[in-house]
């Protein structure tokens, strides 16, 4: 059955004029993602096509950043905070014609959190102790400390619920329980969806949709004023969104992403395992430049890795700022003279762009730069697994991840036992203020030791067809949730 309908659905898209406009959508990507598979993979284009359309989980973030039931339509918490017990909705089946039950559940949490496990935020499941299908639609989750975010982690992308029959052949051919279901991927053109029709809930307006992968900002202009793309949710030229405000036929739309941009550095990579080396580059960049430069003026200046619209964000943009002078004394302090870095790009345009401004800076200080511009799988390799950089340029998408300091063996390998210490303090205090207290300490201790150069929070400049409506305005979670997404008459 599953091969008949996709054929049929492809057949249907290529007959084009079939349709009326109004029922499909093209969204313009930067990125392709490297494979389908949310749960075994790091790169934020497998959530941007994959988040809430094709997966679902337990819960999921809603457009203004809330966690809200999904898959769970209600959850139980015990008094000493370490039982969750999640009540399933009624009549879930995923895309194979397979019912979704509390076993699927029990395999996913178990997969994800296995010693074996592929998943990139294996974090995110560190603290289950136990998980038991109670009956087909109850599921208990067992804490070994009690955890006021669990919740909050159960909506990222990572923790999607997969069918085991599925699970090995997710990352060509996506099998989930959402409102669309997989159709095509056609590698470096576009990967296609189309309407569930054994949807459990409300059925999304579209009836297909279309992800267009365009890397190079004048092809992505071209494209959308062509029509050949409806909408380009994170739009990567955002020197022409002046011309497309003067446009009746487009609408801009500028919001907020959980992106902190961020100069990476390896920090047990000599020289930069010297906080002075570390301290002397954080002093070199100049925010305002880079931000004006690569992003056109779009972007909020970040001194830690916290996003400035969260409540317990603090500013220490101060602890880096722009001070070329402070920058030469600390390189002559650590006996660092003619010192030359590796500054490893991906594809995006704010990391093309923002290098080429900061390989300046860091030259007007005595550091000079070899640049080697990357794409996203080379990227993921070489710098995020292999570790085999020394700077490198990047926006890390997901909601709220500064525990990703606390792992020694992430990409810029920091992991401070103090700070770990703290993620684990964090962890188990539910308590709104102390964990705030306990937030504001974890961001000025990466400050503090100058583990990154901290540049802006990623502003989410898209451009769209004026008469499409359902788009999100901020990004709460690296996605383009469609199951709202419609066309005005």
């Amino acid at each position: 059955m599953r091969i008949i309908r996709n054929a049929a659905v492809t057949l249907a898209l290529s007959a084009g004029t079939a349709f009326a406009a109004q029922d499909s959508i093209t969204i313009g990507m930067v990125l392709e993602p490297p494979n389908l598979d949310p749960t075994a993979g790091a790169a934020a284009a497998i959530d941007e096509v994959t988040y809430a359309n094709i997966f679902e989980g337990l819960t999921r973030f809603a457009s203004d950043g809330s966690v809200v039931p999904a898959l769970a339509r209600s959850w139980d918490v015990s008094e000493d905070g370490t039982i969750y017990t999640f009540h399933l909705a009624e009549g879930v089946t995923f895309h194979d014609g397979a019912e979704m039950t509390a076993k699927d559940v029990v395999f996913t949490l178990d997969r994800a959190r296995a010693e074996d496990s592929k998943n990139a935020q294996k974090s995110l499941f560190a603290g289950i102790e136990k998980i038991q299908a109670v009956d087909p639609r109850t599921v208990r989750v067992t804490l070994s400390a009690p955890d006021g975010a669990f919740p909050f982690k159960m909506a990222w992308g990572d923790a999607v619920i997969v069918d085991p029959a599925s699970a090995d052949t997710l990352a060509t051919n996506p099998v989930g329980t959402g409102p669309f279901e997989f159709v095509e991927w056609v590698q470096g053109d576009r990967v296609e969806i189309a309407r569930n029709p054994d949807y459990r809930g409300e059925q999304p307006a579209l009836a297909r949709a279309t992800f267009k992968f365009i890397s190079d900002p004048n092809a992505a202009f071209a494209a959308m004023m062509a029509g050949d793309v409806d909408a380009f949710p994170n739009f990567p030229a955002p020197e022409t969104l002046e011309q497309f405000r003067a446009d009746p036929r487009f609408k801009v739309i500028v919001g907020s992403t959980e992106g902190e941009t961020i100069l990476a550095m390896n920090n047990k990579m000599p020289p930069l395992d010297d906080i002075r080396v570390r301290e002397a580059i954080a002093h070199a960049i100049n925010r305002p430049d880079i931000i004006d430069g690569a992003m056109f003026g779009y972007g909020t200046p970040i001194g830690t890795h916290f996003a400035p619209h969260n409540p317990d964000y603090v500013d220490l943009t101060d602890l880096s700022d722009f001070d070329p002078e402070r920058s030469q004394a600390l390189l002559a302090e650590a006996g660092q003279t003619d010192l030359k870095l590796r500054l490893a790009l991906p594809p995006p345009s704010y990391a093309r762009r923002g290098g080429e401004i900061i390989a300046a800076q860091l030259r007007d200080v005595g550091i000079e730069t070899e640049i080697t511009n990357m794409e996203w799988a080379q990227w993921l390799e070489q710098v995020f697994k292999g570790k085999d950089f020394d700077l490198t340029i990047v926006s890390h998408t997901e909601p709220m991840d500064i525990n990703i300091y606390a792992r020694p063996d992430y990409y810029f390998q920091y992991g401070k036992p103090e700070f770990v210490a703290l993620m684990d303090k964090l962890n188990v205090t539910t308590d709104a203020t102390a964990r705030s207290e306990i937030l504001k300490a974890a961001q000025r201790m990466i400050a503090e030791d100058y583990v990154n150069g901290f540049l802006f929070q990623l502003a989410k400049t898209g451009v769209a067809n004026a008469r499409i409506e359902g788009l999100w305005e901020n990004a709460p979670t690296q996605a383009n949730d469609l199951t709202e997404v419609h066309w005005t008459e």
